[in-house]
Formats: structure tokens, sequence, C-alpha cells
């Protein structure tokens, strides 16, 4: 099957189609392989191949790469810092980025876990209007996570 720019498309021989793409010295391109018959049309190999390639890039632009934004805070950050903290979330949640939290406890403030788990799950509840929890909190090393997804 020849498809051509300008006119309709018609059903030729492989031998018929070379010797017109031959005549008008350009090549003969295999559009669609899988197609019964083939898809084929003359053209400039090395044009097509350019085409293919713009087109591919533009596709690669247009889906853009969920990115992880970690915010962090220590045991005695104030709730003004936390209120900060918890609108920059907003933001980053705003732009479809996931969001991870980490609050750092360093020396005795180990022995206090409950109170920085606490501000863990206020900073949760004040944001469970936009968000929703991707990875439940956790441990990891001398801080404990939480990763809250954009919600649909």
């Amino acid at each position: 099957m020849l498809v051509q720019e300008e006119g309709p498309a018609e059903t030729l021989t492989l031998a018929e189609a070379l010797a017109r793409a031959k005549a008008e010295e350009l090549d003969l391109i295999e559009v669609s392989p899988k197609a019964v018959p083939p898809v084929v049309k003359i053209g400039e190999f090395g044009h097509y191949l350019y085409q293919l390639q713009k087109k591919e890039k533009k596709q690669k632009s247009h889906s853009k790469q969920v990115e992880v934004k970690m915010l962090k805070f220590g045991f005695r950050t104030e709730k003004h810092d936390l209120d900060r903290l918890s609108e920059r979330a907003r933001e980053f949640l705003a732009e479809r980025h996931l969001v991870k939290f980490g609050v750092r406890l360093r020396g005795r403030e180990m022995a206090n876990k409950e109170y920085a788990l606490g501000k863990l799950k206020n900073i949760i509840a004040s944001l469970s209007d936009v968000s929703e929890v991707e990875q439940e909190m956790k441990r990891q090393g001398d801080q404990y996570i939480v990763i809250l997804r954009p919600k649909r």
C-alpha cells in the first residue's frame, strides 16, 4: 500500500513501488510494517528519521517525572515553622509531586518518640484535604518519615 502526500493511496507490488521511488530519486520508507498490506511511502529517509526523533522528543517533554520533595523538621520545631512547612507541602502537592516529611530525633529526644510522632500526625491531618498517605509512618535511622501523595 503506497501512500502519498497528495492523491489517493494505491496498492502496488514491491518491485513497482521500488521502481517508482528510484524514478523520483528518493527512498521507499516502510511506515507500518505490521499492516496488511504493509504501508510504505516515497520520501527522503534521513528526513523521515528526523521527524520521528522530533516527535519522540516532544512526547518526552510532555511526560513529566514525579519528584519526591523532602521536608524535614526537628523535635523542637515550633508551630509557626510547621505551618510554613505544611504550606510549602501544599504547593508541592498542587504541582502533583510526592512529599516526604521527616522528623529527626537526636540523643535524649529518642526517649520521647510519641511527641515527635504526634507532630507528624498533626501535619498529616492538616494536609488530609489535599493529600493521601502513600507510605505509612516508619522509622528510618534517627528519624521518622511519612510519604504523602496528592489526592486524585
